[in-house]
C-alpha cells in the first residue's frame, strides 16, 4: 500500500521533477564552492552554472530515458571535476538521482554497467586534471561510495516492488483458486444429489412396477396373494417418498438447519432391501464370508447403493428368478458380488459399461477408492463385482 507522498509523486510527476531539478541545481552550485584547504578555487563560474543547468535539466526525462539521463549527468559531473571542483555529494546529486531511477526501472546488470562506467569516468577525469593537489581517497573512495548508495537503494526499492507484486499476484491467484474450489464443490454436491436421486427413484420405481405387474398377473389366478403385494407396493412408494424427501431436504437446509435428517442407509439394511424384492417374484439370497467389520459412512452407503442398483437392474433387465449377493470381508477390502441366473442373451440386458446405472455404480466405487467390474457370466446371467477399501477404525 502506497503512502500519501508516494501517491502525490505518482499523480504530480512533472511538479516533483521540477522541484527536484531546482533543488539539485542549487545544491550543485553550492557544492562547487567547497574545496580542500590549501587548494585553489576554479574561476570558471559561468561554465559551472552551465554544467549545473545541463545536468539538472536532463532529470526531466529520467522516467522515460533513464540510461540517457545517467550518461548526461555523468558527463556534467565529470566536467565539474575537470574544472577542478571537488566531487562532493552536492556535485554528484544529479547523477545519483539518475542512477537511482535507473536501478528502480531496469535490471541489476544494466545498473552495474552504468555504475562502473560513471565511476571510471569520474576517477579518470579527476586524476587527469588534478593528480596531486588533493588526497587520493577524495578522488576515488568518496565518489565510489556516494555513487554506490543510490544504486543499492534503487535495487532494494525495485526488489521490494517486485516482492509486493508477487504477493499481490499470489493473493489474486489464491482468491481465484478459492472461487474455483467453491464452484468445484458445488458441482460435486450436485452430482452426489443427482446420483442419490437416480438410485432412489430408479430402485423404487422399478420395484413398484414389478410389484404392480405381479399383482395384475395374480389377480385372476391367485387373488388371495394380491392383497399382500399391494401392501408391499404401498410400502415401496412410501419408502421412496421418504428417501426422496431426505435427499432433497439437503437443498433446504438453509430454511431449516435444525431439521433432523434420516440416517443414510448401509449394509445393515440389506435385509429390508432383499425382502422388498420377494413380492416381485425375485428371490435374493445373501452370503457372508469373513468377519463383518464396521465400515466408514461413505463406504457403507456406497456398498448399499451398489447392491440396490445391481438388484434393480436384475429386476428391470434380466429374466431372472433368483439373485445372489455375496459379501467377502478381506484384510483390507470388502468384495461385493451380485449375480443372477437370467438369460445372458436377453436383448434387454445392459451391455458391460453401458447405461447410467452401471456408470453410477462405477463412479460410486471410484469415489471411495474402490473399483467395479460388470459383465455377462459364461454360465449365464449377469455379475457385478465391486471391491471397496476397508479403512481402519478407531477402537
Amino acid at each position: 500500500m502506497s503512502i500519501p507522498w508516494q501517491r502525490y509523486a505518482d499523480e504530480h510527476a512533472r511538479t516533483v521533477d521540477t522541484m527536484t531539478a531546482a533543488l539539485l541545481f542549487a545544491a550543485f552550485l553550492l557544492g562547487s564552492e567547497i574545496r580542500v584547504p590549501g587548494t585553489h578555487r576554479p574561476d570558471a563560474v559561468g561554465l559551472t552554472i552551465a554544467l549545473a543547468a545541463f545536468s539538472c535539466g536532463a532529470l526531466f526525462w529520467q522516467r522515460t530515458h533513464p540510461r540517457t539521463v545517467v550518461a548526461v549527468t555523468a558527463l556534467g559531473a565529470a566536467g565539474a571535476g575537470a574544472l577542478g571542483h571537488l566531487l562532493t555529494p552536492l556535485l554528484l546529486a544529479p547523477v545519483m538521482v539518475a542512477l537511482f531511477r535507473l536501478a528502480v526501472t531496469t535490471g541489476r546488470g544494466t545498473t552495474r554497467l552504468f555504475f562502473f562506467a560513471t565511476l571510471s569516468l569520474m576517477v579518470t577525469t579527476a586524476f587527469a586534471v588534478d593528480p596531486g593537489d588533493r588526497p587520493w581517497p577524495l578522488e576515488t573512495l568518496g565518489p565510489g561510495a556516494w555513487l554506490l548508495l543510490p544504486v543499492a537503494t534503487g535495487n532494494a526499492v525495485r526488489m521490494r516492488g517486485a516482492y509486493l507484486e508477487a504477493v499481490q499476484a499470489r493473493a489474486e491467484y489464491a482468491e481465484r483458486s478459492r472461487e474455483e474450489e467453491a464452484r468445484h464443490r458445488v458441482a460435486e454436491e450436485r452430482i452426489r444429489i443427482a446420483r442419490e436421486l437416480h438410485d432412489v427413484v430408479a430402485h423404487h420405481l422399478a420395484l413398484a412396477n414389478a410389484q404392480a405387474g405381479t399383482a395384475a398377473h395374480l389377480t385372476r389366478t391367485h387373488p388371495e396373494q394380491v392383497h399382500k403385494i399391494l401392501a408391499d407396493l404401498a410400502g415401496t412408494t412410501s419408502s421412496a417418498l421418504r428417501e426422496m424427501k431426505a435427499t432433497v431436504g439437503v437443498l433446504r437446509r438453509q430454511d431449516g438447519p435444525d431439521a433432523p435428517l434420516a440416517p443414510s442407509p448401509g449394509l445393515g439394511r440389506l435385509g429390508e432391501l432383499t425382502d422388498a424384492f420377494e413380492s416381485t417374484g425375485l428371490t435374493v439370497r445373501m452370503f457372508t464370508e469373513g468377519t463383518p467389520r464396521p465400515l466408514s459412512p461413505g463406504v457403507d452407503l456406497t456398498a448399499y447403493r451398489i447392491v440396490q442398483e445391481a438388484l434393480t437392474n436384475v429386476a428391470k433387465h434380466a429374466a431372472a428368478r433368483a439373485a445372489h449377493v455375496h459379501l467377502h470381508y478381506g484384510e483390507d477390502q470388502l468384495t461385493l458380488t451380485v449375480t443372477d441366473d437370467g438369460d445372458s442373451t436377453a436383448a434387454a440386458a445392459p451391455a458391460p459399461g453401458h447405461g447410467f446405472g452401471l456408470i453410477g455404480m462405477r463412479e460410486r466405487a471410484q469415489s471411495v477408492g474402490g473399483a467395479l467390474q460388470a459383465g455377462h457370466r459364461p454360465q449365464g446371467g449377469f455379475e457385478v463385482t465391486t471391491r471397496l477399501p476397508l479403512y481402519p477404525t478407531a477402537p
